[in-house]
C-alpha cells in the first residue's frame, strides 16, 4: 500500500480546508485547527499556500478585543471564478450567473429564435456583465447522452442544431456542459428542496410544458445507459402514457392523483425510492394536499411505503441545479 506523497497530503488538507470555508463562511486559525484536527503549523502553512494562491483572504476579525493572527478570520475569495446555468424552454431562455461562492450576481432571459446557439452566447453576456466564465451547464428537455453530453432524441428546442455546445463553448471560452432538465431539477431538490440530504427519491415533473422524472439513487441522479433513466412521463397509465394522461390542464387534481399515482407506481415498485416529489409549474399548484392525495392512491397500490412531497426549491428549480451544477465543476477545477 502506498503512502500519500507530501504534495498529495498538502492537497487533501487544502481542499478540506476550501469545502469547509464554503460550508460554514469565514473561519479563524484555530476554528479550521479544531474543525480539520491539522497542527498549528501545518494550518499556519496552509493558510499562507491558499492566500498565496488567491482562494482565500482575510474578511475581518474574530472578538472585538482580540488582535493577531490567531483572531483574523478567513474567508472564500468569491470573485476568484464565476458560473452560469441556463435553462432552455421552447419559448425562451433563462440565465444566472453566480460567484464562486453561489451569490446570484447577474440574470437575463431571452425570446425563442432560430439561432439558439446565438441567443445562449447572448444571454451568458448580458448575465455575466465582462465577468469571464469558468463553467456553464445547459438545462435543456430531451435524453441527453451520459458520456457525451450530445442529445439523443429531438428535444423540440427551435434552432437547435448538433454543433451548439461548440458555438457556446467558443462563444463563452468556459467549459460547457448540457444535461437534462429534470435531472437538473433533481439535483436542486436534493440540495435545497423537500428531499435535503434523502440518498433516495424519484422527481415527478408535471409542467405546462411537458411531463418528466428523475431518479435519484444513493446520493446522485441515475442516468442511464443512454440518458433515458427517469423518463416518467413515458409510463402507461390507464392505457396511455402519463404525459398524455395528465392532459388538459382542466384535468380536476382529483383525477390526475390517480393518474400520477399510477405513474409513480412502476417506479417505487423498481426502485423503493421511499420518497417522491411533485414539481413543476402544475406540480407545485397542487400542493401539499395534492401531494397527500398522490399519496394516498400510491398507497393502495404499492406495498412499499412511499412519501409523497410536493417542492420546495424557491424559483426555477432547473436553472438552480444549472448553477449548482457548474459550481460543483468550477470549484473542482479552481480548488483542486
Amino acid at each position: 500500500m502506498k503512502t500519500a506523497t507530501p504534495a498529495t497530503a498538502r492537497a487533501i488538507n487544502d481542499r478540506l480546508a476550501l469545502d469547509l470555508l464554503l460550508d460554514q463562511g469565514p473561519l479563524t486559525a484555530p476554528q479550521l485547527r479544531e474543525l480539520t484536527g491539522l497542527s498549528r503549523p501545518t494550518i499556519s502553512d496552509l493558510i499562507d499556500r491558499l492566500r498565496t494562491a488567491g482562494l482565500i483572504e482575510v474578511t475581518g476579525e474574530s472578538g472585538g478585543d482580540r488582535r493577531g493572527p490567531n483572531a483574523r478570520c478567513y474567508g472564500l475569495v468569491a470573485e476568484r471564478a464565476h458560473v452560469a446555468g441556463v435553462d432552455i424552454r421552447r419559448t425562451g431562455l433563462r440565465g444566472a450567473v453566480a460567484d464562486l461562492v453561489g451569490r446570484t450576481v447577474g440574470e437575463a432571459d431571452h425570446p425563442a429564435g432560430t439561432d439558439l446557439a446565438g441567443a445562449l452566447v447572448a444571454t451568458l453576456a448580458r448575465a455575466a456583465d465582462g465577468r469571464p466564465l469558468q463553467s456553464v451547464v445547459l438545462g435543456a428537455p430531451g435524453l441527453v447522452h451520459p458520456h457525451t453530453s450530445g442529445l439523443t432524441t429531438d428535444n423540440g428546442v427551435p434552432g437547435w442544431s448538433a454543433d451548439v455546445l461548440d458555438r457556446v463553448r467558443a462563444g463563452t471560452g468556459a467549459h460547457v456542459v448540457l444535461d437534462n432538465e429534470t435531472n437538473l431539477a433533481a439535483i436542486a431538490e436534493h440540495r435545497l428542496g423537500a428531499a435535503r440530504d434523502r440518498a433516495d427519491f424519484v422527481l415527478l415533473w408535471l409542467d405546462d410544458d411537458g411531463v418528466g422524472g428523475a431518479v435519484f439513487l444513493d446520493g446522485r441522479v441515475r442516468k442511464g445507459r443512454s440518458g433515458g433513466a427517469g423518463e416518467l412521463g413515458l409510463i402507461e397509465a390507464a392505457g396511455r402514457t402519463l404525459c398524455c394522461a395528465v392532459e388538459p390542464p382542466a384535468v380536476p387534481y382529483d383525477e390526475l392523483a390517480w393518474q400520477v399515482a399510477r405513474g409513480l407506481f412502476p417506479a417505487v415498485a423498481v426502485v423503493d425510492p421511499g420518497l417522491a416529489v411533485i414539481g413543476g409549474s402544475r406540480g407545485r399548484a397542487g400542493g401539499e394536499e395534492f401531494a397527500a392525495l398522490v399519496g394516498e392512491r400510491l398507497a393502495t397500490l404499492s406495498p412499499a411505503p412511499t412519501e409523497v412531497l410536493v417542492s420546495t426549491v424557491e424559483g426555477n428549480a432547473i436553472l438552480q441545479g444549472a448553477v449548482l451544477t457548474a459550481l460543483d465543476l468550477a470549484r473542482d477545477a479552481v480548488f483542486g
